[in-house]
C-alpha cells in the first residue's frame, strides 16, 4: 500500500522571522501516519534545513535547473540542493509553466537532472480551465505524462513523485470534486502502467488543487491520490497538520 506524502509548497512566501515560527508549530504536533514535507524558497534552504535536522519532516526545493552546471545565471543546480541536505524538489508546476513559459520536455530533462544527483522530482501535471471546458484535459495531461515518459528510464519511474493540480481550481474558487480529481490521478496512473506496471503502483500521484481541511478526507480517501502537494493551507501550522491527519 503506497503510503501518503502530504508536501507543502510555500511558493514565494516567508521570512526568517515567520519561517521559524511556523515550524515550531508543525513541528510541535507531528502526525505519525503520513510522509511530510515542505518546498521553501531557495534562500531559505539552510535556515529551514537546520530546522529539521533530526525530524521527520522532508526539506524541498521549487524548482532546479535542467543543467548541471554553467553560465545558466540565477539558475540552481540540483547538486546545489543536495548540498543543502534536500530531498524533494518541485518541477512543472502550473505557475512556472504559465509564467515561465516552461514546456514539457523541459520539465522532464528538469526531472532527469533531479533523478541524477539523488533528489526526487515532484512532477506537476494540469490542465486550465480552457482546456478543462474543451474536453480536453486526458490530451493535455497525457502529453505531459508522455513527456516524462519519453525521458525517464523504467529504473527512474519508480522514484518519482507526481502532482496532478488542476490549474482551473486552484485560488478560483471552483474545486473539483474528489470523484473528478480521482478519475484524472487513474488516467494518469494507468498511462505510466502501460509502460511499467510495477513503477505504476508504487509512484505516488498526489493532488494539488486546493487542497484544504474542509475536503482532505473526501479526497484523500480516494484510491489514486496518495497525498496533496499544499498551497496557501501549508503556510498555517493548524491547516497543514490537519490535512496530515486527514492522511
Amino acid at each position: 500500500m503506497r503510503r501518503k506524502l502530504i508536501a507543502g509548497n510555500w511558493k514565494m512566501h516567508g521570512s526568517l522571522a515567520a519561517n521559524s515560527v511556523l515550524l515550531q508549530e508543525i513541528l510541535a504536533d507531528l502526525p505519525t501516519q503520513c510522509d511530510l514535507a515542505v518546498c521553501v524558497p531557495a534562500p531559505y534552504l539552510a535556515s529551514v534545513g537546520a530546522q529539521l535536522v533530526g525530524t521527520s519532516v522532508a526539506l524541498g526545493a521549487q524548482d532546479i535547473s535542467a543543467h548541471a552546471s554553467g553560465a545558466y545565471t540565477g539558475e540552481v543546480a540540483g547538486s546545489m540542493l543536495r548540498e543543502f541536505a534536500c530531498h524533494y524538489v518541485i518541477v512543472g508546476h502550473s505557475e512556472r509553466r504559465t509564467w515561465h513559459a516552461e514546456k514539457s520536455d523541459v520539465v522532464a530533462r528538469k526531472a532527469k537532472a533531479a533523478l541524477a544527483v539523488g533528489l526526487t522530482p515532484i512532477i506537476c501535471l494540469g490542465e486550465t480551465l480552457v482546456q478543462r471546458e474543451a474536453g480536453e484535459t486526458a490530451q493535455v495531461v497525457g502529453a505531459q505524462v508522455s513527456a516524462v515518459l519519453d525521458t525517464l528510464t523504467d529504473e527512474d519511474l519508480h522514484k518519482i513523485v507526481l502532482a496532478y493540480e488542476p490549474v482551473w481550481a486552484i485560488g478560483t474558487g471552483r474545486n473539483a470534486t474528489p470523484e473528478m480529481a480521482q478519475e484524472v490521478h487513474a488516467m494518469v496512473r494507468g498511462q505510466i502502467a502501460k509502460r511499467n506496471a510495477d513503477a505504476a503502483q508504487k509512484v505516488q500521484i498526489l493532488y494539488g488543487g486546493s487542497m484544504k481541511p474542509e475536503n482532505a478526507q473526501a479526497l484523500l480517501v480516494m484510491p489514486d491520490i496518495d497525498g496533496g502537494l499544499i498551497g496557501g493551507a501549508a503556510l498555517v501550522a493548524a491547516q497543514f497538520l490537519a490535512i496530515a491527519r486527514a492522511a
